[in-house]
């Protein structure tokens, strides 16, 4: 069984194969998470994401890391520009991300909580669904080649809410 584990970590320092990033369907960068991934990544990820907008809500679309450790971006279209989303559109977008994360060959993925910055969507509903929808996807049966999880949160509530979701 693949590690998943819980860490309390900016995402742009990760040396893994690919990261998350709870994006607008416009793929616009300007704060949180994704202003933290265009910031570290450089141009290119800006450049890329343009090419690659718009998104459909839940759905995730790749570009390249740039100046991260990471060599790929995932950016999953958690809401609209300005938000709010959905546990609908949480779990749709982990989905995506996972199945991406596949696509692109990644042995290594960090997820963040999606939604719950300026989405509005609680940390607790948001653990929940990740931390299910990442274990049905390891779960489905021989393919997966994702051998490390990391939820790559910040703070203490959130380290609280992941690693109670794992525990249940």
């Amino acid at each position: 069984m693949p590690s998943i584990e819980v860490l309390d970590t900016d995402i742009t320092t990760l040396a893994v194969d690919a990261i998350a990033n709870a994006a607008n369907t416009r793929l616009l960068h300007g704060g949180g998470v994704a202003g933290a991934i265009s910031r570290a990544g450089g141009s290119v990820i800006d450049e890329e994401s343009r090419a690659a907008a718009p998104v459909e809500l839940g759905a995730a679309v790749a570009t390249s890391a740039g100046a991260m450790p990471s060599r790929w971006v995932i950016h999953a279209a958690t809401m609209e520009l300005g938000g709010p989303t959905s546990a609908d559109i949480v779990r749709r977008c982990t989905a995506a991300t996972l199945a991406a994360a596949e696509e692109l060959g990644a042995t290594s993925l960090a997820l963040v909580a999606f939604g719950t910055g300026v989405g509005g969507f609680p940390l607790d509903e948001a653990a929940a669904i990740e931390v299910g929808e990442v274990r049905r996807h390891l779960l489905a049966g021989p393919g997966s080649g994702l051998e490390r999880v990391v939820f790559a949160v910040r703070g203490a509530d959130a380290v609280r809410a992941f690693s109670e979701a794992l525990a249940a």
